[in-house]
């Protein structure tokens, strides 16, 4: 056997291997033996077939076999042994002359291979990167509040209708020149969309009779006057006349009150004994969320920052396109061509991230896994209110979300992310910077 590699420009590599008889028959050999043994062959009894005959039959098949796995264990091995820092999976060379698996002569295969560019990603308390610290203010305490008080409210019930409320009727429907009547129809004027039909219900109260047009109402909603109706939504249009509504229920949502309810049901019963308490809890709560925020931003800078500093980086982009293609085949040349560009950008950011995970000599473990996993559990249930949960459930929902294979990957590279993060804060120079929320969300935006 033999084996060689060249790459002249440093990144397009052509790996050589030669393979001998020598090298792979011992493995056709005893899979053949193998074949035998189990072969049912008419007029022969099991395992006494003539090995000839099981030589015209699995010969070419198994020896294909046999080579393409000692070419693969050969080829890797070489570029593990090497240390060639490989881009995607070698590829048939577009210089492979056409093989004779028939004869025994030596067999060579050539392989393209795309090879990282060689550079340096190095940083030191020389490089300054900003850090944003956003600013926790009033406005944003009384907007959670506020976000707390709703989700603990409840609708209560009233006489009559207000506009400025989020109030919600129901009411008998009945077409006027029709056949549909509909018992509890629920409706919430405030959605209507057209001006004239809205006004019908001002002010209205308890057994009022409206007469409107629920397609003049919504006329670019067929699926809500469908539901409405209780009716199939290619049926509306058989029904476009004036109905009644007979209102036989009013309710207002009304929001939670700020007290010692709402304390218990936001962070537990008895964590919080007053309103300057729940204010400050709420406050931390923010400033928790912001410091996973601004750390995101950090990234990002330190991303731009080292991109500049290393500069441009060449790629093999014809062995690239054909990897891209190879894994897309089913999309087909024109995505490979709208996407490479994106693609190259985020192959470049990887490898100079790698370079920083080793030099900071970043690891992650199962405990940090299950760390990323728990605050991304914590994440969800707050995206719903639940800002309380105990740390056993956040256990168990961690646990279940690590089970599936899917989930894993990104719960590895979110771990990295973390680490790197939090240690690349003390090798660089900091740039702080205080900033309001509605700022950083609109930096973030324009980026």
């Amino acid at each position: 056997m033999n084996i060689s590699f060249e790459a002249p420009d440093k990144i397009n590599g052509l790996m050589t291997i030669t393979l001998e008889t020598a090298d792979y028959q011992p493995e056709v050999d005893k899979t053949l033996k193998d074949y035998r043994k189990r072969a049912n062959i008419p007029g022969f009894r099991p395992g006494q077939a003539p090995m000839a005959m099981i030589k015209r039959q699995f010969g070419p098949s198994v020896k294909v076999e046999a080579v393409n796995k000692l070419l693969g264990e050969k080829l890797y091995e070489y570029v593990r042994e090497n240390k060639i820092q490989m881009l995607g999976e070698p590829l048939p060379s577009e210089q492979q002359e056409q093989l004779d698996f028939e004869s025994d002569q030596p067999l060579t295969f050539k392989f393209d291979i795309a090879v990282a560019p060689a550079f340096e990603a190095k940083l030191s308390a020389k490089d300054k990167v900003p850090f944003y610290n956003i600013k926790v203010d009033d406005k944003l305490i009384d907007q959670q509040v506020e976000m707390y008080q709703s989700r603990g409210g409840q609708y209560e019930k009233v006489e009559q209708y207000d506009d400025e409320q989020r109030d919600m009727l129901k009411g008998d429907l009945r077409e006027i020149d029709g056949t549909i009547e509909v018992a509890d129809a629920v409706l919430m004027p405030q959605y209507i969309k057209v001006d004239d039909q809205k006004k019908l219900f001002k002010d209205c109260k308890l057994g009022d009779i409206i007469t409107w047009n629920p397609r003049k109402a919504y006329p670019e909603s067929d699926v809500e006057v469908s539901s409405l109706m209780k009716i199939q939504k290619d049926e509306v249009k058989d029904h476009e006349g004036d109905f009644t509504f007979q209102i036989t229920e009013i309710s207002r949502f009304v929001k939670a009150e700020v007290n010692q309810t709402l304390f218990d049901q936001v962070f537990g019963e008895g964590n919080v004994k007053d309103e300057k308490e729940f204010r400050q809890k709420i406050a931390d709560q923010i400033s928790q969320q912001f410091k996973a925020d601004a750390d995101y931003k950090f990234l990002l800078d330190v991303r731009e920052h080292m991109e500049k500093k290393v500069g441009k980086l060449e790629f093999p982009e014809a062995i690239l396109k054909r990897v891209m293609m190879n894994n897309n085949k089913d999309k087909g040349a024109d995505f490979v061509e709208k996407n490479f560009d994106a693609s190259i950008k985020e192959l470049g950011w990887h490898l100079i991230k790698e370079q920083l995970v080793a030099a900071q000599d970043i690891k992650v473990d199962d405990a940090d896994l299950k760390n990323v996993a728990k605050e991304a559990a914590r994440a969800q249930f707050a995206q719903y209110g639940m800002s309380n949960i105990p740390d056993e459930y956040l256990e168990n929902y961690a646990s279940e979300m690590l089970k599936k294979r899917e989930n894993v990957d990104g719960l590895v590279d979110r771990a990295v992310d973390v680490k790197l993060t939090a240690a690349l804060k003390s090798v660089v120079k900091l740039d702080e910077k205080d900033i309001t929320l509605e700022d950083f969300q609109k930096m973030l935006q324009e980026k």
